[in-house]
């Protein structure tokens, strides 16, 4: 349900804005879903197209515009604020490379990562675009996904139903060698405050150090680390 701001106007435009969103329409259709008047409606499409916050497809139907998205890039992601606190903590427990991932359709993509000072480690710089077919994280991701995603991935996954049974049962996971070979990886999710799923924390670096069964060594400060960055959100 949105929020009304008590000033008309803006919350007319907002509601033309969610409209376009829903899925791109033409004035008939924008009326219907707002329940504005017809001149009101297009006479805040129309502002709205002026500052580039809709613009018209192909067919002549208002989408989301580009002013959108060049002010999404200067937006503050509180997960993100959370993980520039966390992360170097457990980065320095570790000794290992650790990471955010943030579930993104049928991948999960890095938002935060940090590398530890020497050594061998698994780089994953931020921005990098992983399956959900292979690794700790991804198993976090999926354990908590909606069922669709679920069945689309477990498809062509090196891991089954009953493996994600498992980290919902113990709250982690770990892989070893699946994602890369001679890496090792352990992952807990890391939950809003409405206590939904909203991305795994990890920390990953060689078999050699890690072993292949990580999650005895650092399965409680990964749920640690999991916790802190919860708190902060």
């Amino acid at each position: 349900m949105r929020q009304h701001s008590g000033i008309g106007v803006l919350d007319k435009a907002m509601a033309v804005l969610y409209a376009a969103a829903e899925q791109p329409c033409g004035l008939n259709e924008l009326c219907a879903r707002t329940g504005l008047p017809r001149a009101t409606a297009h006479r805040l499409a129309v502002g709205l197209e002026t500052h580039r916050l809709l613009a018209r497809d192909g067919n002549g139907l208002w989408r989301p515009g580009p002013a959108l998205s060049e002010l999404a890039t200067t937006a503050a992601d509180p997960i993100v604020e959370a993980a520039a606190a966390i992360l170097p903590r457990l980065r320095e427990i570790t000794g290992e490379s650790v990471q955010l991932y943030r579930l993104d359709g049928h991948s999960r993509v890095a938002v935060a990562a940090l590398e530890p000072s020497s050594g061998l480690r698994d780089t994953v710089p931020v921005g990098a675009r992983l399956p959900l077919t292979a690794g700790s994280a991804a198993k976090v991701l999926l354990a908590w996904a909606d069922p669709e995603t679920q069945r689309s991935v477990l498809a062509d996954a090196v891991f089954g139903e009953r493996a994600l049974t498992e980290v919902r049962r113990r709250g982690w996971a770990q892989s070893a060698a699946e994602r890369a070979a001679g890496v090792a990886s352990v992952s807990a999710p890391v939950r809003d405050s409405a206590g939904n799923v909203v991305a795994a924390v990890s920390v990953s670096g060689p078999i050699d150090r890690m072993g292949r069964r990580p999650g005895a060594r650092w399965a409680a400060d990964l749920v640690a680390a999991a916790d802190a960055l919860h708190k902060r959100l």
